[in-house]
Formats: C-alpha cells, structure tokens, sequence
C-alpha cells in the first residue's frame, strides 16, 4: 500500500508549525500506524532528514501517549482506540493521510507530534475525575445489567490519559 502522507513539523514550543508532505511506499495492510512512522523516520534517517518526533511507550492501547489527530479526528477516523492500535489496512491504497498533535490549548507542543500532557497528568493527580451523588446504590446483584451495556459502561470508563476527550472537544482548544 502507497500513502501521501501530511504531517505536522514544529522544531519547538516556540517555533511556528506547518504541515509537510511526505509518501510511503509498500507498506503491508498489516502494519501498524505507529510501524508506518518508524518506516517514514528509517527513511528520511538514510536520506539525511530530520526524523518526526512522536510519543509512544507500550504500543498495546494501555499507555496513551501515542494519541494523534488523524485525518481530523483523535486517533483517526472511526476508530476507537489508541493510535498505535490503528492499522493501514484501515485507509485505502494511496490515501492522504493528515496527521496532527492533539490541538488543545493545555497540551501546548514540543516538537512535532509530541504534546505536553502535563496539565492532564495535574487533574488525575488531584483526583479531578467527575463523579455524581445518585443516593443510596441499591443492591449490585438487585438489577440486571445486559452484558452490552455493561461492557459499553466499562469501555467507556477505560480512561489511558491519552486526552482525546480534550481533543475531540469543542471547548478543549480553549
């Protein structure tokens, strides 16, 4: 599979961005979002180019530091979760693929791709997690629970701290 790829470069914090074209070649259906870039960077690395700079630590959708904006959207088009879960066979041949940090106004950039997630990491600290009194909970095993709702109630409590919610937020560039 081929890919014409546009991709954020920003040298620092304080220097201005702008998105940079590049293109892929033979990369295998199978191959991860993340394994894709590293085959980018081995590339611009033989031709004496500057790498791209992105996070990523466990590459298994438990860590979040891979998050990435993905043709517009946190961790890509219809695609539930973590980019390094995201695989090519998702895009078409010779697609164009944009790729972004999280544009949110407290994870400012620091190179690239890489965002300074520090501000959520300061929320989960201080035990910022939204929580509502419903009274008294009545007995566990007194109501049931489809299976499907249950396992969509603990997706949706599987927070990483990628910071998509902020992301995908219309208030999280403020």
């Amino acid at each position: 599979m081929n890919f014409k790829l546009k991709i954020w470069r920003q040298c620092d914090a304080k220097s201005r961005g702008q998105l940079v074209n590049y293109e892929v070649r033979d990369i295998s259906p199978n191959t991860s979002f993340l394994e894709m870039l590293d085959i980018l960077n081995e590339d611009l690395l033989r031709a004496g180019g500057e790498p791209i700079a992105f996070d990523s630590d466990c590459r298994e959708g438990i860590c979040g530091t891979c998050s990435l904006t993905v043709n517009g959207e946190a961790h890509g088009p219809d695609h539930p979760g973590a980019v390094c879960e995201l695989y090519m066979r998702k895009f078409r041949d010779g697609a164009r693929i944009t790729i972004e940090p999280f544009r949110v106004g407290a994870f400012p950039i620091v190179k690239d791709l890489v965002i300074d997630r520090c501000a959520l990491d300061r929320i989960v600290q201080a035990g910022g997690f939204v929580s509502a009194r419903a009274g008294s909970a009545p007995e566990a095993n007194s109501i049931p629970v489809p299976k499907q709702d249950a396992d969509l109630a603990m997706e949706a409590a599987a927070c990483i701290g990628c910071g998509a919610c902020a992301a995908a937020c219309p208030n999280g560039s403020a």
